[in-house]
């Protein structure tokens, strides 16, 4: 079972996102304060749980949370600063539309600049270790593939409703044959794997 709090009496919020990896679409972040002495034995990574297992989590998240939001940067946003920089304003942004003010972030990962007035705790794999953080992990990822999906509608030769947006072979075959759409982050490198292959 994954820890309920870092510090036992803070106000904590769980920070994560969603799409780093990707080739298109936005960068998603969310950030969730959930109860004090919240359990939910289901609660884990997203990455390590079913689309359908996410989907009844983020139902549950929506019901019990104290409050959560989601934060998004467009790829044109992600061209201009880089995918670290987008990333960690999708996660600023995430946490400036909370309804309450938290006191700690508990941030995913090892890197994170701070937001005025509220301190924050980087960790590393942390969606794996506190209830909060795989709370956002599992409503930046929901928000995100369905995100997705909506636009896959209308491209639908990339194969977002299957891949998202990363890397698959099918969408590297429909980038080689098709070029890139306004969606696709023109600053990756989304042909490289093709030339190795090739």
């Amino acid at each position: 079972m994954l820890n309920g709090s870092f510090t036992g009496v803070l106000i904590e919020a769980g920070v994560d996102e969603a799409g780093r990896g990707c080739l298109a679409g936005p960068v998603f972040a969310a950030a969730v304060i959930l109860p004090p002495d919240y359990v939910n034995h289901e609660l884990n990574d997203s990455k390590q749980l079913s689309a359908r297992k996410r989907d009844l989590l983020r139902q549950r998240i929506e019901q019990d949370a104290i409050t959560w939001a989601v934060g998004v940067v467009p790829p044109e946003t992600i061209d201009e600063i880089n995918i670290l920089n987008a990333s960690i304003l999708a996660m600023h942004n995430a946490v400036l539309k909370l309804k309450q003010v938290p006191e700690l972030l508990l941030v995913d990962g090892n890197r994170f600049k701070p937001i005025v007035h509220i301190r924050h705790q980087c960790i590393i794999k942390g969606d794996a270790i506190f209830m909060s953080i795989a709370a956002a992990s599992i409503m930046a990822k929901t928000s995100r593939d369905e995100y997705m999906c909506h636009i896959g509608k209308d491209f639908p030769r990339y194969h977002w409703e299957s891949n998202k947006g990363y890397p698959s072979r099918k969408h590297r075959d429909a980038i080689y044959n098709y070029g890139p759409c306004i969606h696709h982050r023109k600053s990756f490198r989304l042909y490289e794997q093709l030339k190795l292959e090739l």
